[in-house]
């Protein structure tokens, strides 16, 4: 991938505050909405999904990876299509794709289907978040971009904290298959805003070869292990276990081998030789598996153990977003003052704090003296660490590639959420149907709790190590190889839980 989303400068641009400009704005916060709202509210649909297709647990896990999968493997070349075919046009192909996998994933009939649509749903996931950025980094006047990227960011977190309460209320009114459908009218109103936005494309890029087996080297990766986990759970054959997870690890190593060599690879290996840069991934491996590992357990114990329904416990996540939404500007503030050390072992910390308090939602605990000072906590810590994260990200590579290391590093959570969806109900002895029973589920969901607080503790302590403290280290390249080229985050308002804002890198105007 030779450059990151909406790397290319617009030279004229419309104006933010022109009636182009709103229809732009609309239609770019609208399809990135489509998918961070889908991505908010599933894991809240998983009991009901269970209930009314008969399915085992694996084949739940399914549901929720085999979207991430796609998207995971698919984002980064996501993000280079419109350099290529046209910003406008990608970002057509991609509404129109997600809605027709949202269309068929409501129709499912049963699990086999739903899953197979899930995987199409994330193809045109990966389309939507990066081609809708791409199109507002490159249709405004130098002047408005970074204003129209921070507002594409507060509106879109907008739709992430709507997402659990509307899901809820579709999945106890007209039912689970409505958090799908949705989509679909939501589609149409992008397609009839996008007629009035202009088209733009990278003509350079357009001559760079796409790197096709690069993508499906990383789809057979994280199959591979994903097969392998989710069965081991089950009761899945060794074979079945052992054949897919050495295929995966396979599949992983040439792709390592072939991205080293391709001229022009969709993950350019030579960025991890910044020590930063490594660092910042290793805490987002460990931050968003312990996000993505407590949030996929949560809502199924609220339902099961604590009875919940589906809206109730929608709604008893919401502290989570509407935190981010609220001080994940400031917590960005902060880390500029005061450098991003210590936002980012404090953060992980308080996170931990909260996700240990979770071991007192349990059979008969109150929502306001149990679940919400949990809920409270989690949500402050993830408040701290996500803007702080995302800066040092960007200062750890030439601002020419800031748009690159973001769709890493966003690759980087998705990819850690996909694998600790699989992994954690190996590890909590969860398998089968006994989500459903009320005792093995509070018995599980306390040892995912333990787990996944050590995670954070983990990223706290690689914080601690790794980046250095300063006033303004994380603007100042701490590694010494890019001292001052980093750039700093545009996107302010952070409250996407399944990955990091993705940054169209460079500075504004240049």
């Amino acid at each position: 991938m030779g450059s990151g989303p909406g790397t290319e400068q617009a030279a004229g641009g419309v104006a933010l505050a022109s009636a182009r400009g709103r229809w732009v704005l609309l239609s770019a916060v609208l399809a990135s909405g489509m998918a961070l709202l889908d991505g908010t509210v599933v894991n809240v649909a998983l009991p009901t999904l269970g209930r009314d297709l008969g399915t085992s647990l694996s084949a739940l896990q399914w549901v929720v990876n085999a979207y991430m999968l796609t998207l995971s493997a698919l984002l980064l070349l996501g993000g280079a299509l419109g350099d290529r075919i046209g910003r406008r046009r990608t970002l057509v192909i991609g509404v129109v794709w997600f809605a027709a996998a949202s269309a068929l994933c409501g129709l499912a009939q049963d699990a086999g289907t739903l899953i197979a649509a899930r995987a199409l749903q994330g193809v045109g996931g990966a389309l939507l978040t990066p081609g809708s950025l791409a199109l507002v980094r490159a249709s405004y006047r130098p002047d408005d971009q970074a204003r129209a990227v921070g507002a594409w960011s507060g509106l879109g977190g907008v739709a992430g904290a709507v997402g659990p309460f509307l899901g809820g209320w579709l999945i106890d009114g007209p039912g689970w298959r409505w958090i799908f459908l949705i989509n679909v009218p939501l589609a149409a109103l992008v397609l009839f805003a996008v007629r009035h936005v202009p088209e733009s494309r990278d003509e350079a890029a357009a001559q760079q070869p796409f790197d096709v087996p690069g993508a499906c080297l990383a789809a057979l990766f994280l199959a591979g292990v994903s097969f392998a986990l989710i069965g081991a759970s089950g009761d899945t054959s060794a074979a079945g276990v052992i054949l897919p997870g050495v295929l995966g690890l396979a599949a992983g190593a040439v792709f390592v081998l072939v991205e080293h060599r391709r001229q022009n690879p969709m993950l350019p290996l030579e960025l991890f030789r910044s020590r930063l840069f490594t660092a910042a991934n290793v805490m987002t491996l460990c931050l968003y598996a312990a996000i993505g590992g407590i949030l996929f357990m949560l809502p199924v114990q609220l339902q099961t153990t604590l009875g919940y329904d589906a809206l109730q416990a929608g709604t008893a996540t919401l502290p989570i977003t509407v935190l981010m939404l609220l001080l994940s500007a400031s917590a960005g503030d902060l880390a500029r003052r005061l450098g991003p050390r210590l936002p980012l072992v404090a953060g992980p910390l308080v996170a931990a704090a909260g996700v240990l308090l979770m071991l007192r939602v349990r059979p008969g605990a109150a929502y306001a003296t149990e679940v919400l000072p949990a809920v409270v906590v989690l949500g402050l810590g993830m408040s701290l660490f996500v803007a702080p994260l995302t800066a040092t990200v960007l200062a750890s590579v030439d601002a020419s590639r800031a748009g690159l290391a973001s769709g890493v590093n966003n690759t980087a959570a998705r990819i850690a959420q996909l694998l600790v969806v699989a992994g954690l109900p190996l590890a909590v002895g969860l398998s089968g149907t006994a989500y459903a029973d009320p005792d093995a589920m509070n018995a599980s969901f306390g040892e995912a709790a333990v787990g996944c607080a050590a995670l954070f503790g983990l990223a706290a302590a690689a914080a601690a190590v790794f980046v250095r403290p300063g006033r303004t280290a994380a603007w100042h390249g701490e590694d010494g190889e890019r001292g001052g080229h980093g750039s700093e985050p545009q996107c302010r308002t952070c409250c996407g839980v399944e990955a990091p804002p993705l940054e169209p890198g460079g500075r504004t105007g240049e």
